[in-house]
């Protein structure tokens, strides 16, 4: 490992986002009005996972995936959804294509992530971080789930930021 930054970008992007679902669906289920719109929102960001996922699973050349744009895109949803206010009445049309961008991002980075050298090791320290997180987290007084989301997409921003530079813009990536 050149860059021990490098190493824990995708334990950060998976911990945060474990970290900020909850969040996520609490905004998600005021934005959505009915149980209904919500359970199709979410049925929305699954089947995009998927697709996300499968689209880096039939990729031809896996070692060149630009996961950069994938940290930077998830970045800049959580940050839209952030700006969003609640008082819109189309609010459920822009959502919607949220969900599947964030859907498809999703999928794709999951896919990355688990063909990296790192990643089992990840998954032992994403349960650990995790866990003591969602503590810390529980004292925390919660002003609005907007908050936590726009810093994550600050932070996913900042590190697709972070590995474009570090990869010397769109040069040929290293497996980490």
């Amino acid at each position: 490992m050149n860059s021990k930054s490098v190493r824990y970008l995708p334990l950060v992007v998976t911990v945060g986002q474990v970290v900020i679902f909850p969040y996520y669906i609490i905004w998600l289920k005021q934005v959505s009005l009915t149980f209904t719109l919500f359970a199709w929102f979410f049925a929305t960001f699954s089947f995009s996972a998927a697709w996300g996922y499968r689209i880096y699973q039939t990729k031809k050349n896996k070692e060149q995936s630009y996961v950069f744009i994938i940290y930077a895109g998830m970045g800049i949803v959580y940050v839209l959804i952030g700006l969003i206010k609640n008082s819109y009445e189309y609010l459920p049309y822009i959502v919607l294509p949220l969900q599947v961008t964030l859907g498809l991002l999703q999928g794709y980075f999951r896919a990355w992530h688990s063909e990296q050298d790192t990643y089992h090791l990840h998954a032992v320290h994403h349960y650990l971080i995790v866990g003591f997180m969602m503590i810390g987290f529980s004292f925390t007084r919660i002003i609005s789930p907007v908050v936590f989301i726009a810093i994550f997409g600050l932070l996913l921003c900042l590190c697709g930021f972070w590995d474009f530079i570090r990869r010397g813009k769109l040069s040929e990536p290293k497996k980490v």
